[in-house]
């Protein structure tokens, strides 16, 4: 993976009022590798920061990376994983869901990126009320981060049937 400039830019909320922000704060090795990965590979916005946290504007909520030097250098965060749609899903993640069309082109963007994915962008639960496409991808400290795309949110997003 790269770390190239790039045009592609995190889709910003401005319905703030109806959905408000989340807040997620992550522990990371190392914050100017942290800072390069969330700009230019997500396309996020840098926020506030200081020596040891940055946080962003990640597609409308507040994000914050804390570094933790116990990590080490080479360190990545511990997960375990969770068959869901003959995938091993890194468990803990967290992530974003956007509309089909935003998701496609972060899919491709991150394709062209040569991201390492954990799950490739595929589609999950083809023909079903939940159908949804989705990736996963660690960030370089091993956050896992699950992007979701669905072409209806507000019908699919709280679905009770897959």
């Amino acid at each position: 993976m790269h770390f190239g400039d790039s045009k592609f830019k995190a889709p910003q909320r401005d319905d703030v009022a109806s959905r408000p922000p989340f807040h997620i704060a992550v522990q990371v090795r190392n914050i100017a590798e942290t800072r390069a990965f969330y700009t230019k590979v997500l396309g996020c916005i840098e926020g506030r920061y200081a020596e040891t946290w940055v946080d962003f504007n990640f597609f409308g909520h507040q994000f914050v990376c804390h570094l933790n030097s116990n990590i080490g250098a080479n360190g990545k965060i511990r997960s375990f994983h969770n068959s869901v749609d003959n995938h091993d899903v890194p468990i803990p993640h967290c992530g974003i869901i956007l509309a089909m069309d935003d998701w496609k082109k972060l899919a491709e963007k991150l394709q062209n990126e040569d991201v390492d994915f954990v799950i490739e962008p595929y589609i999950r639960f083809k023909g079903l009320a939940g159908e949804q496409a989705t990736m996963f991808l660690m960030d370089p400290s091993g956050n896992a981060l699950e992007f979701k795309g669905f072409t209806d949110i507000d019908a699919q997003l709280f679905s009770t049937t897959v």
